[in-house]
């Protein structure tokens, strides 16, 4: 009884905290911010040369990679864009550059989906004046801020992705450990399918669990400095053995096997996150798991 009283307070205390860091990211997450970053004077800009809001933006290219492009406008603002479709950048995007980038409003975090970029000037003196004018003073130096979130999108962007996990399940009560996989975006920006692998065992019960997950990945003002919580579900492949035994004998032919379905709410910050998982349907498995993990 004390057990299951512990699981359910674990649960609530867990759930409750997700929806308050899930409230407390949509609140913080600016209307529609044009530029990832407004550390210099002046306004951000969100203004084309006609006067109208978005659209496209010109600048000098600061730094580019398959998934994302840093482009210095005029007044030293720095904006970030991500690839719509890597079929729009073009060879000649290269740091020193100026060109036009077509894009659509910024979400919540600033960063805009570019979905179309036309090199107007090639970099001058072999981009040696990242400046692309002569006789101007030297341009502000790039926030650690832009580094930051340009490093933590092109990590997310990554097709696949691997860690591992460990924690503890109750009722019944094992210690387990596992690796995970992460592919994705799938169908959409922010869903990812995660299969994961876990072993546990304890006093009477082993288990061997292969899960089938999709997440759901919560937005965040601050990519690199919040928790982002997330949540998901999928079918469990469960293998069980339960029983009283002097020694170990891992076996296949000893273990019995359930089908299940999982739902789960975690947290998220840079590469480690913290998870809490239940079963449904999965007969003895246990009733709840706290999870901690790491991705490479």
């Amino acid at each position: 009884m004390r057990a299951r009283i512990s699981i359910f307070t674990i649960f609530v205390f867990f759930i409750a905290t997700s929806f308050v860091a899930i409230a407390q990211a949509q609140q913080d997450s600016p209307p529609r911010s044009p530029s990832i970053v407004a550390m210099s004077s002046g306004q951000p800009d969100n203004y084309n040369a006609n006067g109208a809001p978005g659209g496209s933006v010109e600048g000098t290219v600061v730094s580019s990679s398959p998934d994302t492009l840093v482009v210095r406008t005029g007044s030293d603002q720095f904006q970030l864009f991500t690839y719509d479709n890597p079929a729009f950048r073009t060879k000649g995007v290269v740091p020193g550059a100026r060109v036009r980038v077509t894009a659509g409003d910024a979400d919540e975090n600033g960063t805009r989906t570019a979905t179309n970029v036309a090199v107007l000037n090639p970099p001058a003196g072999g981009g040696a004046n990242s400046n692309g004018t002569d006789g101007e003073a030297p341009p502000a130096p790039v926030p650690v801020k832009v580094h930051e979130v340009e490093n933590d999108i092109r990590r997310e962007s990554r097709r696949w992705d691997l860690g591992f996990r460990a924690g503890a399940a109750f009722d019944p009560e094992l210690f387990m450990f596992g690796i995970q996989s992460r592919m994705g975006p799938i169908f959409h920006p922010r869903v990812f399918f995660r299969p994961n692998a876990e072993f546990a065992f304890g006093e009477v019960t082993d288990l061997i669990a292969l899960n089938l997950e999709g997440i759901y990945q919560f937005s965040s003002k601050d990519r690199m400095n919040n928790w982002r919580p997330y949540a998901g579900a999928g079918p469990a492949l469960t293998f069980i053995h339960q029983g009283f035994s002097s020694g170990r004998q891992i076996s296949f032919g000893n273990f019995d096997y359930e089908t299940g379905f999982n739902v789960l709410f975690g947290m998220r910050k840079a590469r480690t996150f913290v998870e809490l998982k239940t079963s449904l349907w999965s007969g003895p498995a246990p009733k709840l798991r706290l999870i901690f993990g790491y991705t490479f």
